[in-house]
């Protein structure tokens, strides 16, 4: 599955990278993100539960900086496992913009799922994979914008 957008904030470039590069930060607007464990500046760890239709599973995921170029564009890559399920993400952000903001993130990820979630269906994996992706930058947003 392909997903991208578009998402301005309000905030320099800088303070934004910062946030989004600080896995205790921007875990904190991951919805249902439990814990975060940084394991060193380009390696972490993440609980979450998700739910999508009838099935919830709770995942650990393995999360890389594969690429970074401060400040304008990361390259991150993601492993998880749930009983009978697992996801894996490469997501691209690039930030543009004036230095003094407002900084435009242009994002993709490509994200592939197997085991039971995939059996849901794409259409019902894909519209709740939207809906938390909308979330997590509104989360996002308003904690840069506010500060």
């Amino acid at each position: 599955m392909q997903f991208k957008g578009t998402v301005e904030i309000k905030a320099p470039r800088a303070q934004v990278w910062g946030f989004l590069m600080d896995p205790n930060q921007v875990g904190g607007c991951g919805p249902g993100v439990e814990s975060i464990e940084v394991v060193d500046a380009d390696h972490f760890k993440a609980k979450a539960k998700v739910g999508v239709g009838f099935i919830s599973a709770r995942f650990v995921v393995d999360m890389t900086v594969a690429e970074r170029n401060e400040p304008d564009q990361a390259v991150l890559k993601a492993h998880g496992q749930a009983p009978g399920s697992a996801v894996d993400a490469t997501a691209d952000m690039r930030l543009s913009g004036p230095e003094a903001g407002p900084t435009t993130m242009d994002w993709s990820a490509d994200v592939t799922i197997s085991g039971t979630l995939a059996s849901v269906g794409a259409r019902m994996v894909e519209g709740t994979a939207n809906k938390m992706i909308g979330q997590t930058f509104d989360c996002i947003r308003a904690r840069l914008e506010a500060g």
